[in-house]
């Protein structure tokens, strides 16, 4: 996307790894989370690959492999800030319940009652969707993304919307199932209109500041820069093309559904709080983990709740709880099993499926690792 307006980087040819400290004295969860790092970059040619690894007891540890800047080969910032991509889905959906739990949203009524006239197109009825189908991807609703233009601008939430209303519906609601960012671009819209303020606002005072996140935030409106010690993003038009810094092109165009910023460690303190009932009462947070079959981007086995993800362990019946994010120049996975252990894996530019299947293969053998008896504390 938006290849005109950037300038092409030269191509990383092989990555410098950067462990931490703290990783070689313990054995297997941690010397396998920082060989995971290390193939990512080696073998897969990612320029930058971070993880956060967080213990039942909130003990955190971080790992970095490759360069954080393949133009000056910067090291890269441990737990350093990266675009979350559809995490944000996650925060979004928090939001959401907690209307719920207030009383001043109902699961189960129809987009019509609160964005009255807003939601309709051709085989698109607002008053035929509810809110769990938005939450759930089974509303019908088209994804805007597939009609962006390759310009990099500013977008208003508005416009993305009629990028989406302008295509048929992908089914009747409630009929399938379907990844669609435009089910969160509407929550976000009614969670304005529900409140009276802006998502940014809600997201911050609900769930950012309630879950003790320091590092976690929504970019206002024209704000490019990431606030803290990051790694630069990359943009590349085909494997094996050149990387093209992309870390500050505007995020407008994922807003409620992927502009949020964060670390590992961040995303690892979010989940647990999120799935501990601190940020949700536990009626909701049962509704957000009542799943139906997801297909892609999602792992095979994983279903999809209310802005959350199941995704199956190979070690067992367990399963760990999360979202992932793809995000222009950086991409994460990650969750938290039942135990509470957490990890979260980010590289620095969107990967193809391989390297996606490999990423959720290092979030695997750490939970996996730490399940076994004597394995994995400190």
């Amino acid at each position: 996307m938006a290849k005109a307006v950037a300038v092409a980087l030269a191509v990383l040819t092989a990555g410098a790894v950067v462990p931490t400290a703290a990783a070689a004295p313990f054995a297997d969860r941690h010397d396998a989370v920082q060989q995971g790092l290390n193939a990512l970059v080696r073998s897969d040619g990612m320029p930058a690959a971070l993880a956060s690894v967080t213990d039942g007891k909130g003990h955190t540890r971080t790992y970095t492999a490759g360069v954080g800047d393949v133009a000056t080969g910067a090291e890269v910032p441990r737990d350093g800030q990266v675009r979350i991509g559809s995490n944000t889905k996650t925060f979004t959906a928090v939001v959401v319940m907690q209307l719920v739990a207030e009383g001043k949203v109902e699961l189960d009524g129809h987009v019509d009652t609160y964005l009255p006239g807003l939601v309709h197109g051709d085989g698109i009825d607002g008053g035929c969707i509810t809110v769990r189908q938005l939450l759930q991807h089974t509303s019908g609703l088209p994804n805007y993304t597939g009609y962006l233009s390759d310009d990099i601008r500013y977008y208003e939430p508005r416009e993305l919307l009629d990028l989406a209303l302008r295509q048929k519906a992908d089914f009747e609601p409630g009929k399938g199932w379907k990844y669609s960012n435009t089910n969160y671009l509407v929550a976000g819209l009614l969670v304005q209109k529900v409140t009276g303020r802006p998502l940014a606002v809600e997201i911050h005072q609900r769930v950012i500041r309630r879950a003790g996140l320091h590092h976690t935030y929504f970019p206002a409106p024209g704000e490019l820069r990431i606030r803290e010690r990051h790694p630069q993003g990359y943009y590349q038009d085909s494997e094996g093309a050149p990387f093209v810094d992309a870390t500050e092109w505007d995020p407008s165009w994922a807003w409620a559904a992927g502009q949020l910023v964060s670390t590992n460690s961040d995303l690892n303190r979010f989940y647990s709080e999120l799935m501990r009932g601190r940020l949700v009462p536990k009626p909701q947070l049962d509704q957000m983990r009542t799943t139906v079959p997801a297909g892609s981007p999602f792992a095979d086995g994983a279903g999809y709740g209310l802005g959350l993800v199941s995704t199956p362990l190979s070690c067992g019946n367990d399963v760990y709880w999360g979202h992932g994010g793809s995000m222009t120049g950086y991409e994460t996975r990650g969750g938290i099993t039942g135990n509470g252990q957490a990890v979260n894996v980010a590289v620095t530019t969107q990967p193809g499926k391989a390297t996606q299947k490999h990423m959720e293969e290092i979030v695997d053998r750490a939970l996996c690792s730490a399940a076994r008896p004597g394995k994995g504390q400190g």
